[in-house]
């Protein structure tokens, strides 16, 4: 029996941008070099005024009527686009979580270390969901865990504050998110590189016997 072909995911053909000749419309509004509002015309006389700039006439706005066309040179074009991607593509950090975990038991070592993650965190801007997990006999003992997880909560409050008090979520885990305070009322990132203080300047120490020249004596 045969096997069949894998599929095959193919890409269209279609550029990015129609440029130039590639352009359909018979009737451009077009958008000039410095980004000025040049007005409607023929696709003959937008492609005119580009060619007599040594530039491109790039659509950009294809689905407006009639499409809005720009002149300008496709590399900076390119460059522009892809420079004005990546800035709205960068993840926010508000928006990104980080999870430490705790448990009622935990070393005091362990539970520096993890607050101290904690306020680096909220330092970046990010999120923290701190989640305590009661194991076996904790679970007897949950205001334990409350205890901690409260603790814990205190004392990152001078960079986040809890969104809601901690809950259960289930039978054993204690939960608690964390969100970062505004910077003009957040203390200061104990993680940020001290910057050297300048040498402070020393006056000259006073003359004493055993630092003045010898005398000269008259012969």
């Amino acid at each position: 029996m045969s096997r069949p072909f894998p599929s095959r995911s193919f890409h269209s053909r279609e550029p990015l941008h129609r440029r130039n000749g590639k352009i359909r419309a018979r009737e451009v509004r077009v958008i000039g070099d410095a980004k000025q509002q040049l007005g409607v015309m023929s696709l003959n006389e937008a492609l005119r005024l580009a060619q007599g700039k040594g530039l491109d006439l790039i659509e950009i706005a294809p689905n407006a009527t009639p499409p809005v066309c720009r002149i300008v040179d496709y590399g900076k074009f390119l460059y522009e686009e892809a420079k004005r991607n990546k800035g709205s593509h960068v993840r926010q950090p508000a928006n990104i979580m980080k999870e430490l975990q705790i448990s009622p038991a935990i070393d005091p070592h362990d539970l520096a270390t993890k607050r101290d993650h904690a306020i680096r965190f909220l330092c970046e801007d990010m999120k923290v969901r701190v989640k305590l997990r009661f194991r076996g006999r904790q679970k007897a003992h949950k205001e334990i865990g409350f205890q901690v997880i409260n603790q814990f909560v205190k004392d990152v409050a001078s960079y986040g504050q809890a969104d809601s008090p901690p809950k259960m979520l289930g039978d054993r885990d204690l939960n608690v998110v964390l969100s970062p305070l505004p910077r003009n009322k957040r203390a200061k990132n104990p993680h940020e590189p001290q910057l050297p203080h300048p040498p402070a300047a020393t006056a000259p120490l006073p003359a004493t016997p055993d630092t003045l020249p010898e005398a000269v004596t008259a012969g």
